[in-house]
């Protein structure tokens, strides 16, 4: 196999693995109740009941309960704020959609992966930045902030042998 042909196939695989992460990561978005209960049933949170009482270790389990009362009450009070949380996911799917034009043709397309780049190092900003402002604990924001670092690995990747692959393909 040439060269070229393995760097489109390493492009290509790596692309597609960042797609399926924001299609995930997409879809989680909208059975937040669901999933927020098979947390605290799968993690026994429900067992630190206290806030008052709660030790650094339970911090974490704390959270969650009150992340899950809070969404339960959404859901009976104002179900129609999850509307949000569909649109957050269509984000995801649409900026997943746009990654087939740097699949197609990773050399003509080497934009995305820059972009793909500056999106991702700013989740980093955003989860400091609003998460400090709606409240949200450093370390559940530090969580947030790992998809963006885990997400920037591929995508500079793909940026970097796309380069290399314009070098060749120009001789």
């Amino acid at each position: 196999m040439h060269e070229e042909q393995k760097l489109t196939r390493r492009i290509r695989v790596l692309t597609a693995i960042f797609m399926l992460g924001l299609i995930i990561s997409g879809a989680t978005a909208i059975p937040l109740v669901a999933e927020v209960d098979c947390l605290v049933k799968l993690t026994g949170a429900s067992s630190f009941t206290s806030e008052t009482h709660a030790s650094p270790t339970s911090a974490w389990a704390v959270w969650l309960i009150k992340v899950q009362n809070a969404l339960h009450s959404v859901a009976e009070k104002h179900p129609f704020l999850f509307y949000g949380t569909d649109w957050l996911a269509f984000g995801h799917f649409a900026i997943a959609l746009a990654f087939v034009g740097a699949i197609r043709d990773p050399v003509r397309n080497q934009w995305l992966f820059t972009f793909g780049m500056m999106a991702c190092g700013l989740v980093v900003a955003h989860a400091f930045v609003f998460g400090a402002v709606r409240g949200i604990p450093v370390w559940w924001r530090l969580i947030d902030c790992s998809f963006g670092l885990v997400g920037i690995i591929p995508i500079w990747l793909c940026r970097k042998w796309s380069r290399e692959l314009e070098r060749r393909q120009r001789g």
